[in-house]
Parts: structure tokens; C-alpha cells; sequence
């Protein structure tokens, strides 16, 4: 086997087909009433960041916020498009059912 047909090395990169977004959306809509330091530890970011993911669907309109006692409950906006003009054809709804019940 000569140099060239050696196989490429392994990349130790992590990267995932889906954003912090989209992992915080998935948790939200399998849970509303989870807390955000729980979503937060679930997908491996800071409880900050999930604030401010959280504040971005919020203000997009994919996600409303409700005070229910001392929580919040969350609604997710099924019916709300993907923001890529790739597949802004799609509902989000679409990728929610894929990975919830």
C-alpha cells in the first residue's frame, strides 16, 4: 500500500447535524415545564445560553412563555417555519415529530 492509499486520519472535531437551538426547542417541546438548568445540563450547554436560546425562540415566535406559579411553562409554535430559505417550506412541527411522541 503505497502513502497515497492510506486512509485519512480521523478528525477528533465534535460537531451534530442539529443546533443548540433545535436541542433546546426538542427538550422544551418534550417537557414544558422543565427548568432551564435542566434543559441546560440535558444538552450540555450553560443555563446563560439556554436563557438566551430561550429568549431567541421566544422573540422569533416559535416559543411562548407562561408564569405558572413560581415556573415557567412553555408553548411551542408547531405550525411556526424554518428560518433557512432552504427549508423554509417546512414546518418546525415537521422536525418536533420526528423526535417527540
Amino acid at each position: 500500500m503505497s502513502g497515497t492509499d492510506a486512509p485519512p486520519p480521523t478528525r477528533q472535531r465534535s460537531w451534530t447535524f442539529l443546533t443548540n437551538h433545535a436541542h433546546v426547542l426538542l427538550a422544551i417541546a418534550r417537557d414544558p415545564t422543565a427548568r432551564l438548568r435542566d434543559v441546560a445540563t440535558t444538552i450540555g450547554i450553560t443555563e446563560r445560553a439556554a436563557q438566551a436560546i430561550v429568549a431567541d425562540l421566544v422573540a422569533a415566535g416559535y416559543l411562548r412563555r407562561e408564569r405558572v406559579g413560581r415556573r415557567n411553562q412553555y408553548t411551542v409554535d408547531r405550525s411556526g417555519h424554518f428560518r433557512h430559505p432552504a427549508e423554509a417550506d417546512r414546518s418546525i412541527g415537521d422536525l418536533l415529530s420526528l423526535f417527540t411522541d
